[in-house]
């Protein structure tokens, strides 16, 4: 880009729910482009970043964003440590498995939680996760494994609640990078309104000239 800049802001993002729900995998989806299947228990947070171009709706230019990514542990053991993290934080990703209806009970839990802690003006996506996910393995043998989550369910709470809503794949990557992108176009409309404020918003920042080559996309390492 003209001038050294490599993106025009960096957000703050973090990623919520149970345990197991596949916040992980999205994560390492949306940033290496690829899948783990069984990835290890998060323990307190992972970091990654991703670049997303956003274009203009008006054809104008595209807008380049740094997403920094924050993957908190699911577990309640670490709930005391994962809190911090959502302070300052533009978006959320609030996470449960489309198979589990107990982690679409508990996310009124994590969302009570972030709007207790993060900033009111943060932009949260509901993500129905693992809707790839139809058949088990019990003994060897393939055993239909149900949605407890109706789509139709998931998106009037979505809606009651002023979340934007969607399903996605870890696995095969459907919805994961449309989720990402349909939260940053929300903060970035919220920047253009004025609700977050440039350089006094933790969660969101302008760029500053960089050396080419920096900010490349799928940048992790882990933290605790």
């Amino acid at each position: 880009m003209a001038g050294g800049i490599s993106w025009h802001y960096v957000l703050k993002f973090i990623i919520t729910g149970d345990a197991a729900v596949g916040k992980s995998s999205l994560l390492i989806r949306l940033t290496d482009q690829r899948f783990l299947a069984n990835p290890d228990p998060t323990l307190g947070v992972e970091f990654g970043s991703k670049l997303i171009t956003i274009p203009d709706a008006a054809g104008g230019a595209a807008t380049i964003v740094k997403l920094q990514c924050w993957d908190t542990a699911g577990t309640e053991s670490f709930r005391s440590i994962t809190r911090s993290y959502y302070r300052g934080a533009a978006g959320c990703l609030l996470v449960y498995d489309v198979t589990s209806r107990a982690s679409f009970t508990n996310a009124r839990s994590w969302l009570a939680d972030v709007r207790e802690h993060a900033d009111p003006h943060l932009t949260c996506i509901l993500v129905g996760n693992k809707v790839d996910l139809r058949t088990s393995f019990t003994k060897g043998k393939p055993r239909p494994r149900e949605r407890e989550v109706p789509t139709a369910e998931a998106a009037a709470w979505a809606a009651s609640e002023g979340l934007l809503f969607t399903e996605s794949s870890a696995k095969s990557g459907a919805g994961v990078e449309a989720a990402f992108e349909a939260a940053t176009r929300d903060i970035l409309d919220k920047i253009r309104r004025g609700v977050w404020e440039d350089e006094r918003s933790p969660g969101v920042k302008l760029s500053k000239p960089v050396p080419a080559g920096l900010g490349d996309a799928g940048a992790k390492a882990g933290c605790c």
